[in-house]
């Protein structure tokens, strides 16, 4: 039996170093494919297209516009249909994780000039006061990540352009808000008309930049400037300790983080040039 035992193994040792070779011949290929998408995923991150350059450098130009807009008498109504929809962001995102933590919504009110309210019963109110400006910060990733493509753009202001049909029901019903809304709607649609729905893109990117950076311009409005008691930072440190100011830096740099984030998700999602995204713009609900 013992030579029997000693030929079958070196028969079994031989055998398995046969199959050990062949099977690292076999994943040759497949170890050199990973290897090259490893590579081609860390050159994603780079921005390679002229389309990422001019989305980056307007991104950065909306920064800098909006905070002046923001703040200069008279001129700021140019942002009243976008602050109106901002605010609607931010109210959402009361409302919802009130549903989800058990709370219910009662009314919601928008005004472009004082701001929003939520009226809700229960909910997990550690939870409810930051998702406000956290959920609009969120919203707002989401659309400049849609803004770094054009067809991604034309899916989000789809979305968009109900939302501000939406708060037409829930804002306040002057004259003037009920114009900037329907004229911002129409922004949208005459974009879907020109080359292709291209300055789609910059629309989405506008309102994606405004909403991710309105708790940062928010609080530094209410915090800083006016000191206002009610905000939901000054709410949220009487209930949990801490101060609204602390609170309020502290939801600012979430909310840069998820802008962060919306813009390196579209550096890596959308690598094609201009010419490319049109031409994709072509087969999805064309226009001209």
């Amino acid at each position: 039996m013992a030579p029997i035992y000693d030929r079958s193994g070196a028969f079994l040792s031989e055998h398995l170093i046969r199959s050990a070779r062949a099977a690292v011949v076999a994943a040759g290929p497949e170890v050199a494919r990973l290897i090259r998408r490893d590579a081609v995923s860390r050159r994603d991150l780079t921005v390679t297209s002229d389309a990422q350059k001019v989305t980056l450098g307007i991104i950065a130009a909306y920064v800098v516009i909006i905070a002046i807009l923001w703040n200069v008498p008279y001129v700021r109504y140019s942002l009243w249909p976008f602050k109106m929809l901002v605010i609607a962001f931010h109210e959402f995102g009361h409302a919802i994780t009130a549903c989800c933590t058990g709370g219910r919504v009662k009314s919601i009110s928008l005004d472009p000039r004082e701001g929003g309210v939520t009226h809700m019963v229960g909910g997990k109110s550690a939870i409810t006061l930051p998702a406000g400006y956290l959920g609009s910060s969120l919203i707002g990733a989401l659309l400049i990540f849609c803004g770094f493509d054009i067809v991604a753009s034309k899916i989000a202001s789809l979305v968009l352009a109900a939302c501000f049909l939406l708060t037409l029901w829930w804002g306040k019903k002057d004259w003037l808000t009920i114009l900037t809304i329907l004229l911002a709607v129409g922004l949208l649609v005459a974009c879907w008309f020109i080359v292709h729905a291209e300055p789609l893109r910059f629309v989405v990117l506008f309102i994606g930049v405004m909403s991710c950076l309105y708790s940062v311009w928010d609080i530094c409005d209410d915090l800083i400037l006016r000191k206002v008691n009610s905000s939901d930072a000054s709410v949220f440190a009487q209930r949990y300790g801490g101060s609204s100011q602390c609170w309020g830096v502290i939801w600012s740099i979430i909310s840069v983080c998820f802008m962060a984030a919306g813009i390196i998700a579209g550096i890596a999602a959308f690598p094609q040039s201009f010419a490319q995204q049109e031409e994709d713009s072509k087969n999805f609900l064309p226009t001209r």
